[in-house]
């Protein structure tokens, strides 16, 4: 009989590894069966979460270390042992607003696209009428990458500008509607406001930090105690799912499945461009390739690096106030469970790394590192402004931001 686990999601691209892990086999080889289902707002997919009615979730980072932190409401532990994917997102914009800080029709480059929207955020500023951007949660990495943006370009949020939260499914009617002037949001939702003609891809968050963390699974913590080995189980069927959704050959049936009514309700050529690293800039263009706008499967990309946690620690210190704390970075680093997925994977042919925790943004080409098993190779991680992430000084890092 196979075991029985429910997971909670939102209809974004990147909720695909446990919707084809159901729906390609890869969680029956495992010996469970698993149950989707579909919310409309992070909010809810966190409720069904801590009220028990999901086992696990597909989960923005920043939200389980807040509610392990007890930011917002009472503190309940949430463990992290599997990365969805890194990156995914989009800074989509009005037409006007695009044409004024990026004329040419591309992905523009993350200083001089900023650099032009700090003269416009001045101008609305003066007349009264601040620039407002959509993000889907405030304690989303969408958040976080936005304001590292802004703020690495000498744009103050929440003093030169507005950042208001938006749930996923309605950033392309809040953009259609003039009730923002920018969303940040993942896949398809920037080219659903593409198509409409109601925004212009100018941005991909990639270009903000190359290797930026995004979704995870989440778990209560007593749960992933409780139900360990099938957990485990889960872990293995999500990586062999990663590595099949890598592969151009199943790109489209992966799309088709995707965009059933009851996933992402969606086009499945929008989802298969997503999924092929192809953005649709403006409406009536040809789509542009960016190379690892989502990133998957390889350079350990599902693994949960701990110095991940810990950047987005530091973030939520940065535009949350309240200081910095010992004790809370170190429940922070605790969300992110990397001895869960070793132990999940050690003994296969899946590669390990050594560590648990890196500076993040410290490579610019190909590094070979380390590993526990295999071998792996990581590529270009770099933040936009070319600063380092190094774990070990926290504070230093905090100290040393603009």
């Amino acid at each position: 009989m196979p075991r029985q686990l429910t997971i909670g999601f939102l209809p974004l691209v990147d909720a695909c590894l446990p919707i084809l892990a159901r729906e390609q086999g890869f969680a029956e080889a495992e010996g469970l069966s698993l149950t989707l289902v579909k919310d409309v707002s992070w909010a809810t997919v966190l409720d069904r979460l801590l009220y028990g009615h999901s086992d696990a979730a597909h989960l923005i980072a920043p939200l389980a270390i807040a509610t392990t932190l007890g930011r917002g409401r009472p503190a309940v532990p949430l463990s992290a042992p599997f990365v969805l994917g890194l990156n995914g997102n989009a800074v989509t914009l009005h037409p006007d607003l695009a044409d004024r800080v990026c004329p040419q029709v591309e992905l523009g480059d993350p200083r001089r696209v900023g650099e032009a929207l700090r003269a416009v955020a001045g101008e609305r500023k003066a007349a009264g009428r601040p620039l407002r951007f959509g993000v889907v949660h405030r304690y989303s990495s969408h958040n976080y990458m936005l304001r590292y943006w802004l703020a690495g370009c000498g744009i103050r949020p929440d003093a030169d500008v507005e950042i208001a939260t938006v749930p996923p499914p309605f950033c392309a009617d809040a953009l259609e509607a003039g009730e923002v002037d920018g969303i940040c949001v993942g896949e398809p939702w920037n080219s659903v406001a593409v198509e409409r003609g109601a925004g212009r891809i100018v941005l991909a968050t990639a270009q903000i930090w190359r290797r930026g963390v995004e979704k995870v699974l989440a778990l209560r913590e007593p749960v992933l105690e409780e139900r360990r080995g099938e957990i485990e189980a889960l872990i293995r069927a999500l990586v062999a799912t990663a590595r099949h959704f890598v592969d151009p050959a199943n790109w489209e049936a992966n799309a088709a499945i995707l965009a059933r009514a009851e996933y992402l309700d969606g086009s499945a050529g929008l989802i298969r461009r997503a999924i092929s690293d192809r953005l649709l800039l403006v409406r009536g263009s040809e789509p542009v390739h960016y190379p690892d706008f989502m990133f998957q499967y390889r350079e350990a990309a599902n693994f949960p690096w701990v110095s991940q946690a810990e950047w987005l620690y530091t973030q939520m210190v940065r535009w949350d106030g309240g200081g910095f704390s010992p004790g809370d970075a170190a429940r922070a680093a605790r969300v992110f469970r990397p001895d869960i997925y070793r132990s999940a994977l050690l003994g296969t042919s899946e590669p390990l790394p050594g560590a648990s925790s890196k500076v993040e943004g410290s490579l610019s080409g190909l590094t070979a590192v380390g590993t526990q098993q295999g071998k792996i190779t990581l590529e270009n991680n770099s933040f936009f402004d070319g600063r380092n992430f190094d774990p070990n000084d926290l504070e230093g890092y905090l100290a040393a931001q603009p």
